[in-house]
């Protein structure tokens, strides 16, 4: 069952797909459209899902899970891939490049990198240690809400560079 954001746990579990290229708003409702249909008909082992899904900063596809009823299953869980698979050939948008990563510049536009580019944007000064960074890594609602968005000095990504 769709709930509200704010009606799940901050323990419900969250799974984060960045894409590689932002959203038009036409593409925004097209998507959503599909991501609503996809969380009324979500199960695991037939029970419904308390859920949650979007598309944040035109940008990431997030889904949220309170598991207190039910818990997403490995089948469960290979059905969203599925689904995000399909939304991304859908939409012409790669999900699952795991070596770029997001950052917010000053203006808060959202810019992308490749993992072996962090160093080089790092020493000539396009990113910084306050530069926010998305951590797509975080587990639940709550660290979604806290930490999802880190000043580089705080995210896992400093190590790289």
């Amino acid at each position: 069952m769709i709930l509200d954001l704010i009606a799940l746990d901050n323990s419900s579990k969250v799974w984060i797909y960045q894409s590689d290229k932002e959203f038009t708003y036409d593409e925004l409702d097209d998507a959503r459209e599909d991501i609503f249909h996809f969380l009324s008909e979500w199960t695991a082992h037939s029970a419904a899902l308390d859920c949650y899904g979007n598309i944040f900063h035109k940008r990431f596809l997030a889904f949220f899970v309170d598991e207190s009823k039910a818990h997403a299953s490995g089948c469960s869980i290979d059905t969203s891939v599925r689904f995000v698979e399909a939304l991304g050939r859908k939409m012409n948008k790669d999900f699952f490049d795991r070596m770029m990563y997001a950052y917010m510049d000053e203006q808060e536009k959202i810019h992308t990198l490749h993992h072996n580019d962090l160093p080089n944007a790092y020493s000539s000064g396009r990113v910084n240690g306050s530069t926010f960074f998305f951590n797509n890594l975080v587990k639940t609602k709550g660290e979604f809400l806290t930490k999802w968005i880190r000043p580089l000095d705080e995210s896992w990504h400093k190590k790289f560079i």
